[in-house]
């Protein structure tokens, strides 16, 4: 007869045991809050993390004797994602609810004051409203950009012609560039002393081009950038469905004389829905937190700033760390609204399909 190893029972929760992970989450809650409206901030940092500690070796102990040894197998993972993800979230989420400031030593409790200025207070509201209203503008021209570019240059290399893998290539070369150099690219590309258009315009017209001299010009210089580096991304993800639809739907539609308009919205357009579905949300996403193409072509000048660039602002050069925090979760939570939004609708859509 072979025996079998029996875990042992669970720990009440009340009983004090290295296992026991539900009493060491509650004490751990209990002392980090405690922790941080009493103590200094270095010693807080200290205690919540050491609870931390003590909150994970409590689950890897109780995995360890119940045999859960799929769990110990993710926990590094686990632990790294915490470390780099999950603690900086908390942390500073609980420091937008305090008046600190990186280059000062005190804090104190202030509850939601922060996000009751930001969105009240008579010199902060407007301006916040303002960067808001750009970063929403700068979402509808990038992402409607990148949408329509990518997606021509989708149907052109579904087709087979010569020299077409060395093109892709070539197209694909802007989405693997950092965004620093791209930026400082443009920056000399828009120059009006020795840049391209102004250059050209220059031959033309004998006067000298000043393409960020105003917000329209400026607004066109990072819409054309941002759709310059980033329509590859939707063509790859447009083409990966359009290579995927079958060659006998086509031919059989050949065949019945389909007109190219209805066997693209019959045929084409399923395959590739949600594909382009996906890289709307990736890229509007992505869309809301531009701020270093902004930082590199005009500095937020010509009324270019964006949200993001803002909370830049605010957190590290104006050092009020705990109003930046505050600022980048009411960014967070619009980002989630709308993502959410869209969920509910590519959901209804898929529904009635």
């Amino acid at each position: 007869m072979t025996s079998v190893a029996l875990s042992p029972p669970a720990p009440d929760f009340k009983t004090i045991a290295p296992d026991n992970w539900k009493l060491a989450i509650v004490v751990g809650l209990v002392v980090s809050v405690l922790a941080t409206l009493i103590l200094p901030a270095n010693a807080a940092f200290w205690v919540v993390g050491a609870m931390a500690a003590m909150v994970a070796a409590s689950f890897v102990v109780n995995a360890y004797r119940r045999h859960y040894y799929g769990g110990l197998l993710v926990s590094p993972a686990i632990a790294v994602l915490f470390v780099m993800n999950i603690f900086p979230l908390v942390w500073s989420l609980g420091l937008s609810f305090f008046a600190y400031q990186s280059n000062q030593q005190n804090i104190r409790f202030v509850g939601l004051r922060n996000y009751q200025q930001l969105l009240t207070n008579d010199l902060k509201a407007p301006e916040l409203w303002a960067n808001l209203t750009n970063t929403a503008m700068f979402v509808v021209l990038t992402v409607a950009a990148q949408m329509i570019v990518g997606f021509l240059l989708a149907v052109l290399f579904a087709k087979q012609f010569p020299l077409r893998k060395y093109l892709l290539i070539l197209v694909l070369t802007p989405m693997m560039l950092s965004v620093v150099a791209v930026g400082v690219f443009f920056s000399y590309y828009y120059d009006p002393t020795f840049g391209l258009i102004s250059q050209v315009i220059k031959a033309w017209g004998g006067e000298q081009f000043i393409l960020m001299s105003n917000k329209t010009g400026a607004v066109a210089g990072i819409v054309f950038a941002d759709a310059w580096m980033w329509s590859p991304f939707v063509m790859l993800l447009v083409l990966a469905g359009l290579v995927s639809v079958p060659k006998y739907l086509y031919e059989a539609a050949a065949i019945d004389r389909v007109s190219g308009w209805r066997r693209f919205w019959t045929i084409t357009f399923p395959y590739i829905r949600g594909l382009l579905m996906l890289a709307l949300l990736f890229r509007t996403i992505e869309a809301f937190k531009m701020a270093d193409l902004v930082i590199l072509l005009t500095k937020g000048g010509n009324d270019t700033m964006t949200i993001s660039y803002h909370v830049i602002r605010i957190a590290n050069e104006q050092n009020k760390t705990s109003e930046g925090a505050a600022l980048s979760y009411l960014l967070l939570f619009v980002v989630i609204v709308l993502t959410n939004l869209y969920l509910y609708i590519a959901n209804r859509r898929s529904q009635g399909a």
